[in-house]
């Protein structure tokens, strides 16, 4: 079995500090968190920005700012900004992550519009998709299609037949907010996708580590952190990103998968050209 890459989601655009103090807002947080993750083994930092008060924002220059200090102390890992920033936020305002120096190698691209509770609603039409498809592709960015049901599935493989996404394809399947986290959702969701994609699954609050073990066992890859999951174990909060993510490498090490450095990451997700 290939070797298991870790993505690190470490803030998120939801969570905050009165639900977990080590929730980062601030630059130095964000790349202590980073570090954290990465010296715990994670070769791809999913990132989110925030203003120091904890709002959440796609600021060009925030998005500047956090990856050049990341890269001064990961200087080899993957940094996958998100083009999906927060409820509320227009397209535009989205992809300001996507805009900075170097260039990302890696971004996320959510494939359809998600039911995340309440009243919250966070739309991606078809047109929106199919755009921030262009757009990536223009800018020579290999998304991460974010998939939260199976017909989003089926919006991503429409912007492959557009001629809109560059193969290998690679998903990240995000369980337990519109579609429940179960071994039978999972087994569906990667008999879903084409030969020779690569794939993430990500479990949401208690799914985070059932759905972790599952996803190492059958060949895929595991993204943990603190968007996803606040608790190390039930009714334990974790104390940083980088706990989380030796957990999933402990979860590796027991049945039988070696971890992936930032490089061979990116031999694994077809970057390298």
């Amino acid at each position: 079995m290939e070797k298991l890459i870790i993505s690190a989601a470490i803030c998120g655009a939801e969570v905050t500090k009165e639900q977990n103090p080590a929730v980062p807002y601030t630059v130095e947080e964000i790349v202590r968190e980073a570090k954290s993750a990465y010296d715990a083994g994670a070769s791809i930092i999913h990132l989110h920005v925030r203003w120091d008060d904890g709002t959440p924002t796609q600021d060009k220059r925030r998005f500047q700012e956090c990856v050049d200090a990341i890269r001064a102390v990961c200087p080899d890992v993957i940094i996958q900004p998100s083009t999906g920033g927060a409820v509320g936020m227009t397209d535009l305002e989205r992809l300001q992550s996507t805009d900075i120096e170097p260039r990302p190698e890696f971004a996320t691209l959510d494939c359809g519009t998600c039911n995340f509770g309440g009243d919250e609603i966070f739309i991606n039409t078809d047109n929106t998709v199919m755009n921030f498809a262009k757009i990536m592709q223009e800018r020579g960015i290999k998304p991460e299609l974010e998939v939260f049901d199976k017909g989003m599935i089926d919006i991503a493989l429409k912007a492959d037949k557009k001629g809109l996404l560059n193969h290998p394809l690679h998903f990240d399947f995000v369980l337990g907010v519109q579609m429940t986290a179960t071994l039978r959702d999972l087994v569906f969701m990667v008999g879903s996708i084409p030969k020779g994609s690569t794939w993430t699954a990500t479990g949401i609050g208690k799914s985070a580590w059932h759905i972790a073990a599952a996803t190492i066992s059958m060949g895929g890859h595991v993204r943990v952190g603190f968007e996803d999951n606040l608790y190390i174990e039930k009714g334990v909060l974790a104390k940083s990103n980088g706990e989380m993510v030796a957990k999933a490498a402990e979860l590796a090490k027991l049945l039988g998968r070696e971890i992936a450095t930032p490089d061979e990451a990116r031999k694994i997700l077809g970057m390298v050209k």
